[in-house]
């Protein structure tokens, strides 16, 4: 078996799974989106502490496993840095006491590992990560073949539904808040410019249609803010779509999938 810690961001997470099978024997998370929520997004520092609060509590559990663990494993890049440092001192700590290896973890690779947890390994693959650190497309030949094909150039799709919220006062995260309150209002209100539609560059940008929504809650009241959300979300995901429409006709997919945290906005699925 072996045990899997994650703290790149503001959950505290373990897993223990069963190497043959895949089977996940153990998993829980301690989740910060309240602590957060009233600054409207997260604070490095306060989850910095918390995970310092949660890892142990959850490790404390994970005891009766340590046996016959074979390896930790550990985000260790990217995510924000003083959450990481967490995880990998107690990564590095157990596998030290258990004389077991340690396994750093590529946040964005884990996601494409996700697809396989469940499924055999098929490639090539050509994948979409939306999360809200990241918008990317990736050409998988093989787990350890990943090229970046085209990114964003400024903030990522899940960021940009993060910030929106923000404006609107939503709360955090402002991905579901923002995608159920689109679900009230006309998509077709608002004709926000779609970001970057007569570039031929593969790429993603969301800063312009961000400060468009920005004008429009401004000049707007609250009764507006469901068009605007419903516009904003229709704009954000057709841009999504008209870059890897574009990217296609260049290079047709074999196989696609889509990964990251923001791949659950149902709009988009």
């Amino acid at each position: 078996m072996i045990l899997s810690i994650e703290s790149s961001c503001d959950d505290s997470s373990i897993a223990v799974t069963e190497i043959g099978t895949r089977r996940l024997i153990y998993h829980k998370k301690i989740s910060q989106e309240l602590e957060h929520a009233r600054y409207g997004g997260v604070v490095p520092e306060l989850a910095s502490r918390l995970h310092v609060e949660a890892l142990p509590k959850i490790l404390q559990e994970c005891q009766p496993y340590f046996s016959t663990l074979k390896a930790v494993a550990v985000t260790n890049e990217p995510g924000l840095s003083v959450t990481l440092v967490e995880g990998v001192m107690m990564a590095k700590a157990l596998a030290i006491a258990l004389k077991i290896p340690l396994i750093g973890v590529h946040h964005l690779k884990g996601h494409i590992y996700s697809l396989f947890i469940e499924k055999a390994t098929q490639f090539p693959l050509t994948v979409l990560l939306v999360s809200g650190g990241h918008t990317q497309v990736m050409e998988v030949e093989s787990l350890h073949k990943i090229e970046t094909v085209a990114r964003t150039m400024d903030d990522s799709f899940g960021e940009s539904f993060d910030k929106v919220a923000k404006m609107m006062h939503l709360g955090y995260p402002g991905g579901p808040l923002v995608e159920a309150l689109a679900q009230q209002g006309n998509a077709l209100r608002y004709p926000f410019t779609v970001p970057l539609h007569q570039s031929p560059q593969i790429a993603f940008s969301y800063s312009g249609l961000k400060n468009a929504v920005r004008l429009a809650v401004e000049a707007g009241s609250e009764c507006d803010y469901a068009d605007i959300a419903a516009s904003f979300q229709r704009v954000a995901t057709a841009h999504l779509l008209q870059k890897l429409k574009k990217y296609f006709k260049k290079r047709p997919p074999q196989r696609f999938a889509i990964v990251g945290g923001a791949s659950a906005n149902c709009y988009l699925r």
